[in-house]
């Protein structure tokens, strides 16, 4: 049995993982009714661990690591491929449930510098090092890095899970943070995930012979994850005459692929409205048997393709045809094959063996998405696109669907086609193999690419919804680039503000180099989220990096806007002041230092706070105790007293205003 606790599972849903290897997501972000990003990237990257930990199976040693990483705040997690390492280090970390910080995957050598920048880690957060596929001299580039990421770790009260390579080695000074771990029971993490999907205790315990042999072999742990979903798919197309052991030799039976069998029905299927019944089928599976119709219709004539002209009444109908390619309609009217994942065969045939019609079958995803049909759904949607992209993906030609989601978004363009873009977009950055290219094309393009069509707002929602998640650092300098070039509507300014707000590490980041950037750096530097611990042993305003940053910014906004521009967010600084007297003087020190010695922008500083006074919390008597104490800084500033820890005689005040 496995080590330490197990999992009660609640409502689970999505896909299924519990060890390494590729999770292949079906991409719902797009392909909705709403124009903004929805969830925040907070809660979306809680809500993907959630997922994740309901379908665990702890691993041999769990215990012993969460036993290291409660003690010691850092584990380097060591396992065989296939034992569940990556998994492992993600749900240690999700398992925290601190409410400050986020969770971050570090990217070393992509954008995120080096680990031995302290401003690399923010209060609270829950760090991930993946490094198992790292070659030797990277792992010992980052291995000479680990004790300085570890001391920022524990002053930020933070938690780090580094992944290392199997065959790695670890010097002793490090070796007291090292947890082994092995394969969890196969048995065990094929049976959570049929409880993932519902099926009765009493329907599994039956002996299966297919499921021995398949579990004899010793599949990765992704591979134990699809063999459930077959078995889960095979029990919903026959669940009365078949028992549990027959959908286990039905689910070895889909892992033949079916190649040569798809390949002897194409050839015999010699008409063009045949195949193209069976492409739609095959890309449509699942959906009900209208939409499958009229999207058979749709290849068709994209393709120019002659339609029959004789009677229709004398031709075949559509249960007919179906019944050629092996498919048929449920009771429900839905269109399915009747052998297992044959239609992950057909749509493998199609783009392998029809190569010149690789774009029109993309052309035809897109206008199925906006097809006029009241059974087509937001799943449906979601499916179609992923499964065009998997075939992207499957060939090596992840990148393309970059240049596919910006045909797509080309004005004019339907919301369904926006959201397919963005679809589109997001399976790429989800796979290993690409996402890190993506991520590098995504940033070229916020930064100089002329964002036509509805381009700009597919690279705001893969922002938002898919990077900023595990990558907020990379989300905020990509949306800062699209924000800077916004005319008129800003909706990459707002979210970016709303990125920070919700990650508040990000605000260590306001620096301000131009004036495009002065306007940001109001907008994302809020004194209040500053100086609000939210939970957290000390704010962000105490930090050393953050006050560098603020003077920076202030700095920057007072020499490159105007007065009537920043006096606004100065006042809401200064009643901030007004109302946190345990940070009062910080907030009032970072204005004066952002200021220097130049007397006009101290000036103008000084009479905005006395513009503040009236509508200070509290009072204006409260405000006017302010005013004095930003004069007593700006005159200590300016030299005129030694320090402003000894507070002189109060220099008079003007009675007129």
């Amino acid at each position: 049995m496995s080590d330490g606790s197990t999992t009660r599972v609640e409502q689970p849903s999505g896909p299924v993982h519990a060890g390494p290897g590729t999770l292949n997501y079906t991409v719902n972000i797009g392909l909705g009714d709403q124009d903004k990003p929805g969830r925040s990237p907070r809660r979306i990257a809680d809500d993907q661990l959630r997922l994740l930990r309901q379908q665990f199976v702890d691993p041999r040693g769990m215990g012993a690591a969460r036993r290291l990483r409660d003690d010691s705040r850092t584990v380097i997690l060591h396992g065989a491929p296939g034992s569940g390492r990556t998994a492992a280090a993600r749900v240690l970390l999700y398992e925290l449930h601190q409410d400050t910080g986020i969770f971050r995957e570090l990217l070393p050598g992509e954008e995120e510098g080096a680990l031995t920048d302290p401003e690399l880690v923010g209060v609270g957060d829950r760090l991930l090092l993946n490094l198992a596929e790292a070659d030797v001299s990277q792992w010992a580039r980052m291995r000479t890095d680990l004790s300085a990421l570890r001391t920022a770790v524990q002053e930020q009260r933070a938690h780090l899970v580094v992944v290392m390579p199997y065959d790695g080695m670890l010097e002793s000074h490090l070796q007291p943070y090292r947890a082994d771990i092995a394969r969890p029971p196969d048995i065990e993490v094929f049976r959570r995930h049929l409880r993932l999907h519902r099926i009765p205790y009493e329907e599994y315990l039956r002996r299966a012979p297919a499921l021995d042999a398949f579990l004899a072999e010793q599949p990765p742990m992704e591979e134990v994850a699809l063999f459930a979903d077959r078995v889960r798919r095979a029990r919903a197309a026959h669940p009365v005459h078949d028992g549990f052991p027959t959908w286990c030799e039905r689910s070895c039976d889909a892992r033949k692929q079916w190649r040569r069998e798809v390949a002897e029905l194409v050839a015999k299927q010699k008409a063009a409205s045949q195949r193209a019944l069976l492409f739609a089928t095959a890309m449509l599976h699942g959906a009900h048997a209208d939409v499958i119709h009229h999207g058979a219709a749709l290849l068709l004539r994209i393709l120019d393709t002659p339609t029959d002209d004789g009677p229709l009444l004398e031709g075949k109908d559509l249960s007919e045809r179906l019944a050629e390619i092996g498919a048929a309609t449920e009771p429900g009217g839905h269109v399915r094959f009747d052998k297992l994942d044959y239609d992950a065969a057909v749509r493998a045939h199609f783009w392998d063996h029809m190569p010149d019609l690789r774009h029109q079958f993309s052309t035809w995803t897109v206008h199925s998405t906006e097809l006029d049909d009241p059974h087509i759904t937001f799943g449906l949607r979601a499916r179609l696109v992923s499964r065009l992209a998997d075939q992207y993906l499957r060939t090596g030609r992840g990148i393309d669907l970059a240049f596919l989601a910006e045909e797509w978004s080309a004005a004019p363009a339907t919301s369904a086609r926006r959201e397919a873009a963005i679809g589109a977009l997001a399976c790429g950055l989800h796979d290993l193999r690409y996402g890190q290219s993506l991520r590098t094309l995504v940033y070229d393009w916020c930064v100089g690419k002329q964002l036509t069509g509805n381009l700009a707002h597919v690279l705001l929602r893969v922002c938002t919804d898919v990077i900023a998640p595990t990558h907020p650092d990379q989300a905020m300098t990509r949306l800062r680039h699209l924000a800077r070039r916004e005319r008129g509507a800003t909706p990459a300014l707002d979210a970016l503000c709303d990125l920070a707000a919700t990650n508040a590490r990000l605000t260590r980041h306001p620096s301000a180099p131009n004036a495009d950037d002065a306007r940001l750096f109001l907008r994302i530097c809020d004194p209040v989220a500053l100086t609000d611990p939210g939970g957290a042993p000390r704010t962000l305003i105490d930090e050393k990096a953050v006050q560098a940053s603020v003077v920076t910014g202030w700095a920057e906004v007072f020499t490159k806007m105007q007065q009537s521009h920043w006096q606004p967010y100065a006042e809401r600084w200064l009643h901030t002041a007004c109302a946190a007297d345990n940070h009062r003087d910080c907030l009032l020190a970072l204005l004066v230092d952002a200021a220097g010695r130049d007397g006009g922008i101290l000036a103008a500083l000084y009479s905005t706070a006395r513009a503040a006074e009236p509508a200070a919390p509290g009072g204006r008597a409260r405000g006017t105790a302010m005013t004095e104490r930003l004069l007593l800084k700006i005159s200590t500033a300016q030299g005129l007293y030694p320090s402003a820890a000894s507070t002189p005689p109060a220099p008079p005040r003007r009675t007129t205003r």
